[in-house]
């Protein structure tokens, strides 16, 4: 009996020593699984491209051995397989990395991708003036509702400089297209906005620029403000807001709160007995948001000769002739100067909300826009 349980124990023992030692051959039999060897078909790390191009990512397999792969821009990963083409959906810079790993190690490669703008060109049919009027949204005024202040008079400055418009009080403007991209020339003004002062009555009025980073021809970028000389001035303020609130008859003067708590009204005057709240809002009131220009530059001190003498430079309705403006001297939100390689839109807004008495409100008056490239 033992001798016979000694012979199973041992016919086990031999079993599994066997089977151990098939599968340890078959294993050493085996081709080891390789790291992957990969080529990738764009070979730089720096890649640029601009907007409207699609650039196309291919990784072959030199070993033929099984991987995964997988593509990642910024955070996120956006295909796992061999081929990835990228399109941007805006101007700026992209980080893409590729990946290739299974149980025997891995591959990677990063990219920098820098997207430019993407240029309208000047064609033969190209004006150096605006061509399109995207939106006409006017303050409350003593012009509105008439000639000079309704979308005949704003559509009537496009294709020209001898137009005129009105954009009513406080953060009325007026938003307009290009029929090709301003470009940026180093050290040089850019365009120039046309408007209607005096030597010593000026009504600037605030300038914002916006290139079509995603090249869809619609103006839903980032609108970005030209610093002019009253930047920094006491009583300029940014992101400034005020609403109008409709009045209860077109001979009440029209109220108005600001975003700092201040009241005020703009008052009708015996010259103009319209509406000054304008006819094509229906709301009750709206809020208008820009920059608050200072008004340290009107004098009331007269009232027979009220005066408001232009600031330096950066505004339009500023200075005689037509406002030069440099498209470098354009900021962002915080202040910090961007660097636009063009602009496709412009928009004007009126920027100081004062009451001159006799004289009315303050309203920023646009003839036209023009690319100075185009006009010399």
């Amino acid at each position: 009996m033992k001798k016979l349980n000694f012979l199973k124990q041992n016919k086990v023992a031999l079993l599994f020593g066997c089977s151990a030692l098939f599968f340890a051959c078959s294993s050493d039999d085996e081709d080891p699984i390789l790291v992957p060897e990969i080529e990738l078909s764009v070979t730089e790390q720096a890649v640029s491209m601009t907007m409207t191009d699609t650039k196309t990512f291919e990784a072959s397999n030199l070993n033929d051995d099984i991987y995964t792969s997988e593509w990642t821009l910024g955070d996120s990963v956006v295909s796992s397989e061999s081929t990835y083409a990228f399109t941007p959906e805006t101007t700026g810079n992209y980080e893409l990395s590729y990946r290739a790993y299974n149980i025997s190690g891995e591959f990677t490669f990063n990219y920098n991708i820098t997207v430019d703008a993407f240029i309208r060109p000047v064609t033969a049919d190209s004006t150096p003036y605006v061509t399109e009027l995207i939106e006409y949204l006017p303050a409350p005024g003593q012009f509105l509702n008439k000639n000079l202040g309704n979308l005949e008079s704003a559509e009537g400055i496009l294709n020209t400089k001898n137009g005129f418009v009105t954009l009513g009080a406080w953060g009325g403007s007026i938003t307009l297209a290009f029929d090709h991209t301003v470009l940026n020339a180093t050290d040089e003004n850019d365009f120039v906005v046309y408007g209607n002062p005096l030597p010593s009555f000026a009504e600037p009025g605030v300038i914002w620029v916006m290139q079509d980073e995603n090249a869809n021809g619609i103006a839903d970028d980032t609108w970005y403000e030209i610093k002019g000389s009253a930047h920094d001035l006491e009583g300029t303020i940014r992101n400034y807001s005020l609403t109008y609130f409709k009045p209860a008859s077109e001979s009440d003067d029209i109220a108005w709160e600001d975003s700092e708590g201040t009241t005020g009204f703009v008052n009708k005057n015996n010259f103009h007995q319209q509406a000054y709240y304008p006819e094509w809002i229906t709301e009750d009131s709206y809020t208008l948001t820009g920059t608050l220009l200072s008004s340290e530059n009107i004098n009331m001190s007269n009232p027979s000769f009220i005066t408001s003498t232009p600031f330096e430079y950066g505004y339009a309705d500023n200075t005689g002739g037509g406002d030069n403006i440099d498209i470098a001297d354009a900021i962002d939100a915080d202040g910090a100067f961007v660097s636009l390689s063009g602009i496709d839109f412009i928009k004007i807004q009126t920027g100081i909300q004062a009451n001159m008495g006799w004289l009315g409100e303050l309203s920023t008056e646009v003839k036209g826009v023009a690319d100075l490239s185009l006009t010399e």
